[in-house]
């Protein structure tokens, strides 16, 4: 499926945060903000993936199980 581009005006400062949590998890910012915003789209049931495609899991609320 082809992919649309567009502009997005982003504060200064969240394009900064943005771009250091895209390097730690090792992608690009591009592909930091979709992450994000299918994890959000599935979050709040507004993401409906396709067979075969992977499930942003929501992180663990809480705290940890012991062991």
């Amino acid at each position: 499926m082809p992919r649309d581009a567009f502009l997005l005006r982003l504060d200064p400062k969240v394009l900064s945060a943005l771009r250091r949590w895209a390097d730690d998890d090792m992608r690009s910012v591009n592909a930091q903000v979709e992450f994000l915003l299918r994890r959000v789209l599935q979050e709040h049931g507004r993401w409906k993936p396709l067979d075969g495609e992977p499930v942003a899991q929501p992180p663990r609320r809480g705290r940890p199980p012991k062991e």
